[in-house]
């Protein structure tokens, strides 16, 4: 009993940057978790890896104002995030490019960018902390942030819930009886925007989409509804962020990677064994329907 509290317990009882972090990832999961699930239900799951690359520039510019200032950053990255979204959008209603296409090639250039700008005007180390991040030096000013786009992220879900779900499942029906969807899906990005601007900041621009989309991609292999995909994403975000801090405390792992490597084996470990999509279920089903 006392190696398991020595194992699980105790890192978050003796250290303060260990209780941070682990405030940290429970915002990060309130936030990122819903908005992820969002995006895989409207099949926007690449867009959303090209939006956490679209927030870099920003993110430079404000460094090379203000150093590793969190404001400048955070505001830096919001208004390159949203700037690529416009042009993104732009350019698909202008041109023949598809919108996925148009994100792609606005992300790459967005990443190129970015780490031009870092590289010329700080370090190394300032890079790999843009890219990478670490939940565990989340500070005081950084917690904040993460909490108050988690609790403005659940408030603005809830007011759009319902023309949301709509939009995200049969956007022609809410045309149809003018639901507006193009304001619910510029609301939504938003949102997307946000919560990865509060992501990089403890993951890092290159891992912050990836507590927002492994758990949800995981919650439709277990669970057929939305609301219980929305729990079940926001609770294995969570799972995975203590795990993950747990890992990188006892093996001296980076915790970005390590939470963001749990979450994939549990996405790993549900291709095989979930009920709904899992490999070994659907095999199983197949051979009792020929018997």
């Amino acid at each position: 009993m006392t190696h398991l509290y020595d194992l699980l317990i105790s890192p978050f009882i003796e250290f303060a940057f260990m209780r941070r972090a682990l405030a940290g990832c429970l915002a990060l999961a309130l936030g990122s978790g819903p908005v992820g699930l969002f995006l895989v239900m409207r099949r926007m799951s690449l867009m959303g890896d090209a939006m956490s690359h679209a927030v870099l520039p920003g993110a430079a510019v404000g460094f090379m104002v203000a150093g590793l200032s969190l404001p400048a950053m955070s505001l830096g990255g919001f208004v390159a995030g949203v700037l690529v979204a416009l042009l993104a959008g732009l350019a698909t209603r202008f041109t023949t490019v598809k919108e996925d296409a148009s994100f792609a090639a606005f992300y790459l250039l967005s990443l190129a960018v970015g780490v031009l700008l870092v590289s010329r005007n700080g370090s190394n180390v300032d890079l790999i902390h843009i890219l990478f991040g670490s939940v565990l030096a989340v500070d005081d000013a950084a917690l904040l942030l993460v909490s108050g786009v988690a609790s403005f992220s659940l408030v603005v879900l809830a007011i759009i819930y319902r023309p949301l779900v709509l939009e995200s499942l049969d956007p022609v029906f809410l045309r149809a009886v003018g639901g507006k969807g193009g304001i619910w899906h510029l609301a939504f990005l938003m949102l997307v925007v946000l919560n990865l601007v509060a992501g990089f900041q403890a993951l890092g621009t290159l891992m912050a989409v990836g507590l927002m989309m492994l758990p949800a991609i995981t919650a439709r292999l277990w669970v057929p509804s939305i609301g219980r995909m929305l729990a079940f994403s926001v609770g294995l975000a969570f799972v995975c962020g203590i795990g993950g801090l747990l890992l990188s405390y006892h093996f001296e792992l980076p915790s970005g990677p390590a939470i963001i490597l749990l979450a994939g084996l549990f996405y790993l470990l549900s291709l095989f064994v979930a009920p709904l999509g899992g490999a070994l279920p659907r095999y199983i089903r197949a051979r009792h329907l020929e018997s």
